[in-house]
């Protein structure tokens, strides 16, 4: 399931966006302000983000720039003016296309779906994963190590496939949870430690290599080294 971050003041507007997103498939996050957008965008992996360009705190060019500075996610400005200075602006920013309120939400999706095809179309033809000596295929749902086939349940696959896809990013104890045993998980808080020690255990301690790395009160994460 896709994901999409919308950054918007306007709370009315946020919503119907983000009930007509839900209402398409996609899996929504919502921001009110620009810094509150940015530590988002900056906490957890999005496929798109929806971005208004008059924000509280931080206006939208400037964390449209601030995010140019650590991910290419797609970006479509949401902006109520209608001059070719401030498009030629977003467009400079980084931005990858721009829709003028008040929009026809028809026209908004038809937007999202060609960034997300854009997208798609330019990430890499292998599906293969990999961290050192480790390989991971999503597909047939298979992990090497070297030579090795390891036997995982499927929850410790998708949490070690989630930390490969967001290799090299420090992805918190709160992300984990969401995004591997859902929103609506009522469990134990500290599954994500309990699995991450089962993946030590037949990963790392066998084949005496360090794969994640623990950064002490935030989370953890697999270095590509």
């Amino acid at each position: 399931m896709e994901r999409i971050l919308i950054i918007e003041d306007e709370e009315k507007i946020a919503r119907f966006i983000e009930l007509e997103l839900e209402f398409e498939g996609y899996e929504v996050e919502k921001a009110l302000d620009g810094r509150e957008g940015l530590a988002l965008a900056q906490a957890c992996p999005f496929d798109l983000i929806l971005l208004d360009i008059m924000l509280p705190g931080l206006n939208g060019i400037e964390v449209l720039r601030r995010i140019r500075l650590f991910s290419d996610v797609p970006v479509i400005l949401l902006t109520a003016r209608d001059t070719v200075v401030d498009k030629v602006t977003g467009l400079d920013s980084g931005a990858d296309d721009y829709i003028t309120k008040p929009f026809a939400i028809e026209e908004l999706l038809a937007r999202i779906r060609v960034a997300l095809r854009k997208k798609r179309a330019a990430a890499p033809p292998s599906t293969i994963l990999e961290a050192g000596i480790i390989r991971l295929d999503p597909v047939r749902r298979e992990v090497w190590a070297g030579e090795h086939q390891l036997e995982l349940t499927k929850k410790e696959f998708d949490l070690l496939q989630f930390l490969m896809e967001n290799k090299n990013i420090v992805m918190k104890r709160e992300v984990l949870l969401e995004r591997v045993w859902g929103y609506d998980f009522e469990g134990e808080t500290n599954v994500v430690d309990v699995y991450i020690r089962y993946l030590r255990a037949k990963i790392e301690e066998p084949f005496d290599i360090k794969l994640i790395h623990t950064v002490r009160g935030v989370g953890y994460v697999i270095k590509d080294e």
